[in-house]
């Protein structure tokens, strides 16, 4: 279970300083998969931040089960990311200099998990685990982030727009890998993203305005990646 509590973050200084969030507080519970959407500013990126233990918050608590985030130092937070969570961005950050498989390793490394290379299978990329990234494609790269991230066997899995930078049937591919790995795994998974449709996979919908949740939906009939508009 993660619980954030009040949640407050400000940015700036003097005039220029905002809220980005106010007063954020919800459970999510384990294995769930929640999609956060709303507008640029609305406060969601930074919330993922927040409660993945990238940034601290300035008021209010973050609590996976019963150890609060707000009350570990630098060290005690890098350890708990290390061993808990993963990430996916939009942005790939593969390292150029490696391969698909090194890349993919890199992730295991962290879990000592030497069972690495069934996760580039399951993203499809078995036949490509010695290509570099420069000899991928964008949605090729995104598979090898993903099965990086997977590969460190996280219990909670963050995603921030991992579909923003792919063509529709590309993204799609994308989601399907990602929706399908977290029904067969079980990880919690929390994904921002301004695309309304992809909240048809989810479990729950979370809408973002001005730093605040302003609503949360059940799904009752979650679609597949195939299934939804685009």
């Amino acid at each position: 279970m993660i619980e954030s509590n009040n949640l407050t973050k400000y940015y700036g200084n003097g005039e220029s300083r905002f809220k980005a969030l106010d007063g954020v507080s919800i459970s999510i519970k384990n294995g769930e998969f929640i999609v956060i959407l709303g507008a640029s500013g609305s406060g969601k990126s930074t919330f993922l931040n927040v409660i993945s233990g990238l940034e601290k918050s300035d008021g209010g608590t973050v609590a996976y089960d019963d150890r609060q985030l707000n009350k570990m130092n630098e060290k005690e937070l890098t350890k708990f990311r290390r061993d808990n969570t993963a990430y996916i961005f939009q942005q790939y950050y593969l390292l150029p200099h490696l391969n698909v498989e090194k890349n993919v390793r890199m992730g295991a490394d962290l879990d000592k998990n030497k069972d690495y290379l069934k996760f580039i299978e399951a993203v499809g990329l078995s036949e490509k685990r010695k290509k570099f990234p420069s000899e991928l494609s964008g949605g090729e790269q995104q598979r090898v982030a993903i099965a990086r991230a997977l590969a460190k066997n996280p219990k909670v899995l963050f995603l921030d727009e991992p579909t923003g930078a792919l063509d529709e049937n590309t993204g799609r591919q994308v989601l399907d890998y990602i929706i399908r790995l977290h029904e067969k795994q079980g990880f919690t998974m929390i994904m921002v993203t301004h695309n309304s449709n992809i909240a048809e996979t989810a479990d729950r919908i979370i809408k973002m305005n001005s730093g605040k949740i302003v609503s949360v939906k059940e799904n009752a009939s979650k679609k597949a990646a195939y299934e939804i508009g685009w």
